[in-house]
C-alpha cells in the first residue's frame, strides 16, 4: 500500500514538472519610436529633394527627362537608336562618369574617375548608378539626378560627398563584355 502511494505521488510529480517553461517579460519594452521618427524625417528629407529635382527640370526645358522606376531621373545626351545589348548580372561594363552637385560644381569631375570595369550586381556600387547602368547601351551618354537615397546615402562616401547629398552624373557606358557563362 505504501507503494502504490509513493507510486503515486512520483507519478504525480513527474506529470506536473513536465509543464512548459513560462516566457520572461522584457523589463522595458521598446515602442518603435526610433523608427517612427527616422522614416518621418526621411519621407520629409525626400519629398525636398523631389522638389529640387523638379525645379532643375522645370528650368531645363530644353531636354527631355525620363523618371526610372527605381526614384530617379535622367535624359540622355547621346542615344543609340539602334538595336544593341544593355548590361545583365554579371556582365562586364566600361564606363566613364562624373558626379555633380545639384547647382551644377563638380565633386568629382571626369579627369578625377578613370574609366572602370563594372562586374554588373556583383561588385559595390552606389544604387542610382548601378540601376542607371542597367538602362544605357554602349555608345550612349546619359545624365542621371540620383536622390540622396539613391546616391550616397547618409553616410555619403566619406571624401568629397557628404550625408544626404544628392547628385547628378553624366554617365558613358564604353562597352559592355557579355557574361560567357550563361
Amino acid at each position: 500500500m505504501i507503494r502504490a502511494i509513493l507510486l503515486m505521488c512520483t507519478l504525480a510529480i513527474a506529470i506536473s514538472s513536465c509543464k512548459s517553461p513560462e516566457a520572461r517579460r522584457p523589463i522595458s519594452q521598446k515602442t518603435g519610436s526610433f523608427i517612427k521618427i527616422s522614416a518621418e524625417r526621411n519621407k520629409k528629407l525626400n519629398a525636398e529633394e523631389t522638389v529640387k529635382i523638379q525645379n532643375i527640370i522645370e528650368k531645363d526645358t530644353s531636354r527631355t527627362f525620363i523618371a526610372s522606376e527605381s526614384g530617379f531621373w535622367y535624359y540622355y545626351n547621346t542615344k543609340v537608336e539602334k538595336d544593341t545589348i544593355t548590361p545583365t548580372f554579371g556582365d562586364i561594363v566600361n564606363f566613364d562618369y562624373d558626379v555633380k552637385d545639384f547647382n551644377g560644381n563638380d565633386i568629382y569631375a571626369d579627369e578625377d574617375i578613370q574609366p572602370r570595369d563594372y562586374a554588373m550586381d556583383q561588385e559595390e556600387l552606389f544604387t542610382g548608378l548601378r540601376e542607371g547602368l542597367k538602362l544605357m547601351k554602349p555608345g550612349e551618354t546619359v545624365t542621371f539626378l540620383f536622390p540622396s537615397q539613391k546616391a550616397y546615402g547618409y553616410y555619403g562616401d566619406k571624401n568629397k560627398i557628404g550625408t544626404n547629398t544628392p547628385v547628378i552624373c553624366e554617365v558613358t557606358v564604353n562597352s559592355i563584355i557579355q557574361n560567357q557563362n550563361e
